[in-house]
């Protein structure tokens, strides 16, 4: 029998003085590489599309490799920032509870170090024939409890995981049980497209609901309608100003710019990000799909030459559809190439397709844990953990989520 037990993060840490020495990093937007080093020269202030938002770290370490960023409660974003100050949160956690299941332990303990709490102790095993068994080792009894567990490759343990954790919370007679899913599997099976096919982000949601759990904090759903697949509370967390905050430090030039979806299902969410950056223009890739994690790019709608043209999508799993909507970018005359992406699935043949020199760099978010064998020096990860702190602060306290992002 394999023993997993989530430790407890050390309050005594040493990033948060790495953390705070790599504030204010200097970043500059180069046509043919990027530095992290050099002074922001290339663009004037006075014409440069804008954000809300502060500088971000430095997201490279002496290797070269991408590192995830930790901002400290001294460093907040203006998005949270603002928000804190606003609402009156009393960040009592006498009765809450954070758990973490083995998909994404290291996002959970930066979530754990944001609030100012432990880990709750758990001890999760894996019998030899893969049943899962799972304990609680501290009480739970009248706890707001909230279990972080995305739904990551592999996709059926982990789900399986987080129900036998809901269980386990239900049985020792917590209050309230959270699953805090940063990525939610199945979320694309959320409409029949053609006769006698399953909807399994229902059947998901339900199982999450009939396991016990009493709400859902998710990020970045596939599409809106999921939410009501749930027949409980679902708080929708939107990461979309984490990416706005490191893009917001480029200072590109605000008519240079141009937000792309890299195909029709993703207008909404490409224009909600336009306009964020000064309402920039937009462009859609149509595309037509051959079969599963098969995608053919046809036609480009909207103009791309000469300019810097950032590919919006909510995940990257074979990195096919993103792969040649750059493709076809570049053949209309765009100058720069960036992909951003809430979820970086990285299913087999993604590294190859991300790597091979046709995008300026590729921002993600740690929703997902990125193997090492999986970076590349194009690759920028970025935090959602203080976000997910903040929310899971405001649920506790019953005070307004959407603020946040106000």
């Amino acid at each position: 029998m394999a023993a997993w037990t989530i430790p407890s993060p050390s309050k005594s840490s040493s990033f948060w003085s790495s953390s705070s020495s790599s504030l204010s990093a200097p970043c500059s937007l180069s046509h043919k590489s990027v530095s992290f080093n050099e002074p922001r020269s290339r663009f004037s202030a006075s014409n440069t599309f804008k954000c809300d938002l502060p500088q971000p770290l430095n997201y490279r370490n002496g290797n070269g490799k991408p590192t995830i960023p930790i901002l400290n409660e001294r460093t907040l974003p203006n998005f949270l920032e603002k928000a804190r100050m606003e609402a009156n949160v009393n960040r009592n956690g006498a009765d809450l509870k954070v758990f973490s299941g083995t998909a994404n332990p290291a996002l959970s303990q930066e979530i754990a170090q944001y609030m100012g709490l432990d880990l709750g102790k758990i001890n999760i095993r894996r019998f030899a024939d893969g049943e899962i068994y799972v304990q609680l080792q501290e009480s739970v009894r009248g706890c707001d409890v909230y279990l972080v567990q995305p739904t990551c490759p592999s996709a059926n343990e982990n789900l399986m995981e987080l129900l036998i954790m809901v269980d386990a919370c239900r049985r020792a007679s917590a209050k309230n049980i959270t699953a805090v899913i940063p990525y939610f599997g199945y979320a694309r099976a959320d409409r029949k497209t053609q006769g006698r096919e399953s909807i399994a982000a229902k059947l998901v949601a339900n199982l999450i609901t009939e396991a016990g759990a009493s709400r859902v904090l998710a990020c970045d759903l596939h599409s809106g309608q999921s939410m009501g697949y749930f027949d409980i509370s679902v708080d929708h967390v939107y990461c979309q100003p984490v990416i706005l905050d490191y893009l917001a430090s480029k200072e590109i030039c605000s008519d240079d710019l141009v937000v792309v979806s890299p195909d029709v299902g993703g207008v909404a969410r490409a224009r909600a990000f336009a306009k964020k950056l000064s309402d920039a223009p937009l462009a859609i890739v149509d595309k037509r799909r051959q079969g599963l994690n098969v995608a053919e790019v046809m036609n480009l709608i909207g103009d791309v030459k000469g300019k810097v043209a950032v590919m919006v999508d909510d995940m990257i799993d074979t990195a096919g559809t993103i792969a040649k909507g750059a493709a076809l970018l570049h053949q209309e005359g765009a100058r720069e190439v960036y992909a951003c992406c809430t979820h970086a699935v990285f299913s087999p043949l993604a590294i190859e397709r991300l790597s091979s020199g046709l995008f300026q760099e590729v921002i993600i978010t740690n929703t997902l844990p990125v193997a090492e064998k999986n970076s590349f020096p194009q690759l920028r990860v970025l935090s959602v953990a203080n976000l997910l702190g903040e929310t899971i602060w405001r649920v506790h306290d019953d005070c307004s989520v959407s603020s946040i992002f106000q």
